[in-house]
């Protein structure tokens, strides 16, 4: 796995080949398949990992923050994600050829199996515990979104820690009329 984790993040999925996996693991390409079915099972093997440690890195912030969850202290750990994510290996794997490579539908399966229930929980934390199911969902998916597209642009920029700071600071403005107590339209 880490063998062909630092090839997809070097180089990206096409190139790498099953042969070059398997030299630079120090093992047969006869090993490599007894393991995996094809080098697309273990780029999502690869690419669900490194969801895992990202969220793991997330949520170990969350658990240090002692205080109640807020659009700052949200935002401040989106900020964290698009640092990480916008790095050019892992921006290419999870941002590139993530949804290429999986297609759009399972590479949004594995992303909300880490994230999105960090991001819903911080929006019924927000939103209060009264705050309708239904909107609460919907508040989610968005803001899953417009972190996907943070994550997006931020990677794809020049400069993409002005640009993370920027959606975050939008994001936090977003979450904040959310916040239990303001009103709705």
């Amino acid at each position: 796995m880490s063998a062909a984790r630092n090839l997809f993040m070097a180089r990206g999925f096409d190139p790498v080949s099953i042969d070059e996996i398997a030299a630079a693991a120090g093992i047969a390409k006869g090993g490599v398949y007894h393991h995996f079915s094809s080098k697309r099972a273990i780029f999502e093997m690869v690419f669900d990992r490194v969801q895992s440690e990202l969220a793991s890195q997330l949520n170990a912030r969350l658990d240090a923050n002692p205080g109640p969850r807020t659009p700052d202290t949200i935002a401040t750990n989106i900020l964290a994600y698009l640092k990480s994510a916008s790095e050019p290996g892992l921006h290419r794997l999870i941002l590139i050829d993530g949804p290429v490579v999986l297609g759009l539908k399972r590479w949004r399966e594995i992303d909300d199996r880490h994230f999105f229930a960090s991001i819903h929980s911080g929006l019924v934390a927000i939103m209060g515990p009264q705050a309708d199911p239904r909107e609460v969902d919907a508040a989610a998916r968005l803001v899953d979104g417009a972190v996907m597209e943070a994550a997006l642009e931020t990677g794809a920029a020049a400069k993409p820690l002005e640009v993370a700071r920027l959606y975050c600071a939008m994001l936090k403005d977003m979450l904040s009329g959310l916040q239990k107590g303001t009103s709705r339209a």
